[in-house]
């Protein structure tokens, strides 16, 4: 049995508070932006705001120190505002029927067939199971444009639709697709959760060739149009929340969250982004960025999308990608990943929400020691919320790897405060 040699959890005795806003200061209703503020903070960045006006898109520089910011709601409207600045023409959000998809998209030179770690995750014991699961196929329209159309795969057990039940969304890895998460959807229906998958952008049926993912990453360091890292796909998932907070079948007030290596950046980035998303568990997808680049720590994660720093390395005339290089496609890409919007800032943020890390012990990809200062402010965030719910998980001798243990650690996160 593997034990876990790091997990932190604070012991204040509370109760989980509910975190809802009214219609006045939700977040997707994308209030007014403060302006930056002037606090001297420890790095230096610059982020460039593409300000739309009609079909027009002019370049405003604004300059910040990143560190610490004491006010959530700050930090989280400057990075709606953020959003909104790379967005195609805004449409009412709309549902359109869709049919299953018979064969899934991966962008792996050899499609993946099997994972222990998520057929391990716990169900229940239901021997018809297949014949009591409903599943429905959907799209969103989140914006105009190719990309503004989600693909959906939900699953639920048939049953009494007058039932408000929890529900949990799940996202996928690099290169995967909603349908590579069906395991966890099918644990999750038979334990009586709304399972939801969704392919992000330049994924499953979003794509359309073995580079799709890639080559959208290169476009964006070329043009600066676009956020494929992370940043769209987030947009995509509030917006995922207005539709699922108004089904007749989920509580709108338990709605999980959590997702695997890219997944758990969504997940992380799309929890601290709307507080309708009550109870967050990322899975080997949060890490420090900007202490990656301070360490020389960001090899591992540049490898794992490394066509676009080539790009950039030929374009600024290296002979090699350096931390120069790669500080420059975080803030072309992801503007303020390395700094303003980075974990140190948004882990916090998520407070007093539940909030479960988990980490492998060895991942080159999200290390440990950068994870030192947003568990500290975690820490603070969250005992001065009077709250214990966060807790940061890491399995010793596991590198960038979804587990059982993993798995299993999220199942419980979710059913000990969705359930």
């Amino acid at each position: 049995m593997v034990s876990v040699s790091s997990s932190y959890v604070l012991r204040q005795p509370t109760t989980i508070t509910r975190h809802l806003l009214s219609s006045t200061r939700h977040v997707c209703c994308f209030p007014h932006v403060p302006p930056l503020l002037p606090t001297p903070f420890k790095y230096q960045f610059q982020i460039v705001n593409l300000s739309i006006a009609g079909s027009r898109v002019t370049e405003t520089e604004m300059e910040v120190n990143g560190g610490a910011v004491s006010d959530p709601e700050t930090i989280r409207s400057q990075f709606l505002q953020l959003l909104r600045t790379r967005r195609n023409a805004q449409l009412p959000l709309t549902v359109e029927p869709a049919k299953p998809v018979v064969k899934p998209l991966f962008q792996d030179v050899t499609p993946p067939t099997f994972s222990e770690a998520m057929e391990s995750c716990p169900k229940a014991n239901i021997g018809n199971l297949k014949e009591l699961l409903k599943e429905e196929n959907l799209y969103l329209h989140t914006e105009a444009g190719d990309q503004g159309k989600l693909p959906v795969l939900i699953l639920s057990t048939k049953g009494n639709n007058q039932e408000k039940r929890p529900a949990v969304v799940f996202l996928h890895s690099t290169h995967k697709c909603k349908e590579w998460l069906r395991p966890l959807l099918e644990a999750y229906a038979s334990r009586g959760y709304v399972a939801i998958g969704v392919d992000s952008r330049y994924h499953g049926e979003r794509a359309s060739s073995l580079t799709t993912y890639r080559d959208a990453l290169v476009s964006s360091w070329k043009n600066g149009d676009t956020m494929p890292f992370i940043f769209d796909t987030v947009w995509d998932l509030i917006k995922l929340a207005d539709y699922l907070t108004g089904r007749d079948d989920i509580d709108p007030t338990k709605i999980g969250i959590t997702g695997e290596s890219l997944g758990g950046m969504h997940a992380w980035f799309a929890a601290f982004a709307d507080t309708r998303y009550a109870v967050a568990a990322p899975i080997i997808g949060v890490q420090g960025f900007r202490w990656a680049i301070d360490n020389d720590k960001w090899q591992a994660r540049v490898d794992s999308i490394k066509a676009v720093f080539e790009e950039a390395r030929t374009d600024l005339g290296k002979n090699e990608i350096d931390k120069e290089v790669v500080e420059k496609v975080w803030d072309r890409i992801a503007p303020g990943l390395a700094s303003q919007f980075d974990a140190p800032n948004t882990v916090p943020a998520i407070a007093p929400r539940p909030l479960l890390i988990v980490n492998g012990a060895e991942d080159p990809r999200c290390p440990l020691e950068g994870l030192e200062i947003p568990k500290t402010r975690a820490y603070e965030a969250y005992g001065e919320a009077h709250s214990d719910n966060f807790k940061l998980v890491a399995e010793p001798g596991i590198g960038h790897q979804m587990t059982p243990l993993m798995v299993k650690e999220a199942s419980d996160w979710f059913d000990q405060f969705l359930k």
